[in-house]
């Protein structure tokens, strides 16, 4: 509880006071903090920018909002068929990000930001709730203990705070490191549950090149100030694969380190991922091609594609493969006619014979050239 601790007191000064320790540079985009009030820039705490990341019509989830900067900043993004919302468990921020909504709202045409008190680890607990309750039936005996308890469980299954499925982008900025180690594989799972089948998150954290040992743990201020909390730079990535991810990735990875302790290296990174989308593996003739320059590679869900080959998908991991990260690197091709659909997952490296491909249609070739005597 020491370090739970640390981090809301160290917050709550963060939303009174600024605390250039709390984050390190980053270069956001410009254009979006316009129209952002100082208060709120000057007291956000973050080490990268995911709102790099939103698109237009968005449901974005902010984790650990703070001061709410990313989520005006993406409030800007998802334009009127969008939605923000962010959620922290600290009050003084929590005051801080609302106290501007009314202005940001006028500024942006909409109120499309919401604030809510939760926890990142448990998103389904809605704490303004609790809070509600806890006034009316106070804690003051095991009773009264056993009743809480019973009474916030069904309210997380009844009504929870972010429901199920419901988000298409789940961002984060330097919030993951200062959850417990024992609650961050939950918190991995929760962000899955919540995102909706084909959505993605972006989140900027801080890693270790090491495994950081118990003693900096132990440490509040090292804890508190994103710091020994941080996960190992593998771990990170295979947190995200456990929880049910694909397409994980690092896409920002600073070469500097932010800090050095006792040899370890923290440095900001941002980490990529998609959910899976929940269709059934049905093939009907689609095949993929990997590009190169590797020999083969394989993917989150255990498929391998040999450079050059024509692989056999089901329709699902062809969208997957033809779509956002991936499509650079692969060759789709749609059959000329399609096969009646059948549930099959083909065996890894399963190769779709040409005469069931020639004369489709191929997604993500390359352009054809002005040169008049090439042909595309």
């Amino acid at each position: 509880m020491e370090l739970e601790h640390s981090v809301l007191d160290r917050y709550s000064e963060g939303a009174e006071q600024r605390q250039p320790d709390l984050c390190c540079p980053v270069d956001y985009d410009a254009s979006l903090l316009k129209i952002l009030p100082k208060e709120i820039i000057d007291k956000d705490y973050g080490c990268g920018d995911p709102s790099r990341y939103v698109k237009e019509g968005d449901v974005v989830l902010d984790l650990g909002a703070g001061s709410g900067k990313i989520c005006y900043m993406a409030a800007q993004l998802v334009g009127e068929r969008g939605k923000v919302i962010g959620i922290d468990m600290n009050d003084d921020m929590l005051d801080l990000a609302r106290k501007y909504q009314p202005e940001m709202a006028e500024k942006l045409g909409s109120d499309r930001v919401e604030f809510v008190k939760g926890l990142i680890q448990d998103l389904a607990v809605d704490l303004d709730a609790v809070d509600k309750h806890l006034v009316q039936y106070p804690i003051n005996n095991a009773e009264s203990l056993l009743r809480h308890q019973t009474w916030q469980q069904q309210q997380s299954i009844q009504n929870p705070l972010i429901e199920d499925n419901s988000i298409d982008l789940v961002v984060s900025n330097c919030v993951l490191n200062l959850v417990h180690d024992s609650d961050k594989a939950k918190m991995i799972d929760e962000i899955f549950r919540v995102v909706k089948p084909g959505g993605r998150v972006a989140i900027s954290d801080i890693v270790s090149d090491e495994n950081v040992p118990q003693h900096l743990k132990d440490d509040p201020n090292l804890w508190s100030g994103c710091i020994s909390g941080a996960l190992q730079e593998q771990d990170m990535l295979d947190d995200f694969v456990k929880a049910g991810f694909v397409a994980v990735a690092y896409d920002k990875w600073d070469s500097e380190p932010w800090q050095v302790v006792e040899g370890i290296e923290f440095r900001s990174v941002t980490i990529t991922a998609t959910k899976p989308k929940e269709d059934l593996c049905l093939d009907v003739g689609h095949a993929v091609i990997y590009r190169g320059p590797y020999s083969e590679v394989y993917d989150d869900e255990g498929h391998v594609y040999p450079r050059g080959q024509r692989i056999a998908t089901c329709a699902r991991s062809y969208e997957l493969m033809t779509q956002g990260v991936y499509g650079e690197d692969f060759i789709g091709i749609t059959p000329k006619t399609l096969k009646e659909p059948t549930s099959w997952c083909a065996p890894a490296g399963t190769i779709r014979p040409v005469s069931e491909t020639k004369g489709g249609t191929h997604s993500g070739s390359s352009e054809c050239c002005n040169d008049e005597t090439a042909c595309c």
